[in-house]
């Protein structure tokens, strides 16, 4: 059986894998030899994760996401903005990444033909979902921050709420926690506003 992470959200399997590394040895070699099964896979620090099919409540946070961003970058001209599946190499033991949402600025953007975004990204958000909640917010949370993500969002259907965390000086700060009608904001991109309540699906 294909090696699988602990708190993996399932267990890719595939013919004839014996020769699969151990998690903590996978590199992006590996990663290439993967099966093109439809599965959304990751190496963060060594270690392979696959994450489930997302739910219609985490798809619909994602698309208001994309709205509100894109209103703001073509607004504003600062930028651009990618949504998962996208490849994003943080390092050289975590590398691709995938999420859902990436905001580079316009000296970062990729080239035309490019298969990946290389190096940390200006912003990152994740929808969290319920198989998700530790990567999110230990596993992802530390790689982001070590690769210096200026800014990261986590993003929670199941509790409404947005936090927006800084980088400085090396680690991550609490920026903002917003729920309900408070405006979600950004310190990285000013002016940027989203009522919070208008990101999720509520019935």
């Amino acid at each position: 059986m294909l090696a699988t992470a602990e708190n993996t959200d399932q267990t890719p399997v595939v013919p004839g894998d014996n020769g699969w590394p151990t998690q903590g040895a996978w590199t992006y070699a590996d990663y290439l030899c993967l099966p093109d099964d439809g599965n959304r896979y990751e190496i963060i620090e060594g270690v392979l994760y696959v994450a489930n099919a997302p739910t219609p409540e985490h798809q619909y946070t994602v698309t208001k996401l994309i709205f509100y961003f894109m209103q703001y970058v073509n607004a504003q001209r600062v930028g651009i903005v990618f949504t998962a599946p996208i490849e994003v190499h943080l390092s050289e033991t975590t590398k691709p990444v995938q999420p859902d949402l990436v905001f580079v600025t316009n000296d970062k953007q990729p080239k035309l033909g490019a298969s990946y975004l290389d190096g940390p990204p200006a912003l990152v958000v994740e929808v969290v979902s319920p198989t998700s909640i530790r990567r999110d917010r230990k596993t992802k949370f530390d790689a982001y921050e070590e690769a210096g993500v200026q800014e990261y969002w986590i993003v929670d259907p199941r509790t409404h709420s947005v936090e927006v965390y800084t980088w400085s000086n090396g680690e991550y700060a609490l920026f903002g926690q917003f729920i309900g009608e408070e405006m979600v904001v950004s310190k990285l991109l000013e002016g940027l506003s989203i009522q919070t309540n208008l990101l999720f699906y509520l019935g």
